[in-house]
């Protein structure tokens, strides 16, 4: 499996936003092995790819960050990242929420013991965007750039899990020992 469209799990954080008329999506992919949801955190906002969004969110937003920042993020012991703020953490989730209150940002890890003994770790990550009220009318859109974008977003989703998968994989092959390089 690499990554693939799915339902919110019943226990999702981001459940909350798909019983509204928010748009929600979610994307799964199996890894081999018991992942940490802080290994997940931290490969999924640490891998190139993300990097890349770290930088323009710095140049166009001001809103620098670190992989340090994710660290702290991801042990819990940060409620900011970047354009984002903790909403909500759960056992094995956390809930961004966008500096502007539009966008939610979801990770959560599953871990699955098979009878044969081996375990495998599920990777979430999905997003939600809540509708803004228009002006006058009071009518909850999601806007002419969402349905623009909602292409390229589906894509943009699907990469940033795969190159977190990568990650994972990557720090999962390490001897013991070796430090972790995020």
């Amino acid at each position: 499996m690499t990554i693939a469209s799915c339902e919110l799990p019943p226990a999702a954080l981001l459940l909350k936003y798909a019983q509204t008329r928010a748009y929600t999506d979610c994307y799964v992919t199996r890894v081999p092995g018991c992942v940490s949801h802080e290994d997940f955190v931290c490969a999924f906002y640490t891998t190139a790819l993300f990097k890349t969004e770290r930088t323009l969110l710095a140049w166009f937003l001001g809103r620098r960050s670190t992989d340090a920042d994710v660290i702290a993020l991801a042990a819990g012991k940060a409620s900011n990242f970047a354009a984002w703020g903790v909403e909500e953490r759960a056992q094995r989730q956390l809930l961004l929420a966008d500096f502007s209150g539009r966008t939610r940002s979801w990770l959560m890890t599953q871990t699955m013991e098979h009878a044969d003994g081996a375990s495998e770790t599920l990777l979430y990550f999905g997003s939600a965007v809540v509708p803004a009220r228009k002006p006058g009318t009071g009518e909850a859109t999601l806007g002419i750039m969402f349905g623009a974008l909602l292409r390229f977003h589906k894509l943009y989703s699907r990469l940033l899990l795969s190159a977190a998968r990568r990650r994972v994989l990557g720090n999962l092959q390490r001897t013991p020992g070796q430090a972790d390089e995020h």
